[in-house]
């Protein structure tokens, strides 16, 4: 038996923790702005961070391939700084990434904050907690539950991803292949072997995530609306 070319296995890892932890610092002030806001405009921002549960990866994939290229204001900005395009690059890829996933993480702090309520942040206003002191001491304890769960589900749903990274990054060994572009082009020459042990190894990847993602909702429940 021909051991399994691990290189996209270890890419994806890696591209799936890079993009776990810029979704939680972009993901938990949208969150807790969603949980909170009163604006008209939240019906909106919603919509836009839920899109890519919606969209088909390929157009998604499309738009940030446009998006990202050199010709575009961003794509020549980065290309400007670092002298790399952002597209089929593995920079390229956590940009992605990050969009795609975003409703992974967004969706369940925004729960989390919503049911743990004003109740015991007003408490901790009342003993004269500063704004990030309430939010550190009392909020982020009280959704830990919200904050395994995002951390468990951007991380798996960005191991898996196939058509926007394949759109944005391409198949490049070593730099853009991840282990599901990986599978796919194994199954394209034939190399059915290779293709069932990369395959075995994300049912199982995704079992266990899914396991632990359930075990965690049992083990820190959310209190709602108090201590």
């Amino acid at each position: 038996m021909t051991l399994p070319d691990l290189a996209p296995l270890l890419l994806s890892l890696r591209l799936a923790g890079w993009a776990t932890v810029i979704l939680l610092i972009l993901g938990t002030p949208l969150a807790w702005w969603l949980a909170h806001t009163r604006s008209r405009a939240k019906p909106v921002i919603e919509a836009i961070t839920a899109l890519p549960l919606v969209l088909p990866p390929t157009v998604l994939g499309f738009y940030l391939l446009v998006a990202l290229s050199p010709s575009s204001p961003l794509g020549g900005m980065w290309r400007d700084v670092t002298g790399n395009a952002l597209t089929f690059s593995f920079a390229g890829l956590v940009v992605a990434s990050v969009l795609y996933s975003l409703p992974f993480t967004v969706q369940p702090l925004q729960s989390a904050f919503e049911t743990v309520g004003r109740a015991p942040l007003e408490a901790a206003a009342m003993l004269r907690a500063s704004p990030l002191d309430r939010f550190l001491s009392v909020a982020s304890p009280l959704a830990l539950r919200g904050y395994l769960t995002a951390i468990v589900l951007s991380f798996a749903h960005t191991i898996g991803e196939f058509g926007v990274v394949l759109m944005v990054g391409g198949n490049i060994p070593g730099r853009t292949q991840v282990i599901s572009i990986a599978i796919y082009e194994h199954v394209e020459t034939l190399n059915y072997a290779q293709a069932h042990t990369l395959s075995a190894i994300l049912l199982v990847f995704s079992f266990v995530v899914l396991v632990g993602v359930y075990a965690t909702n049992r083990r820190f429940p959310i209190h709602a609306g108090g201590w």
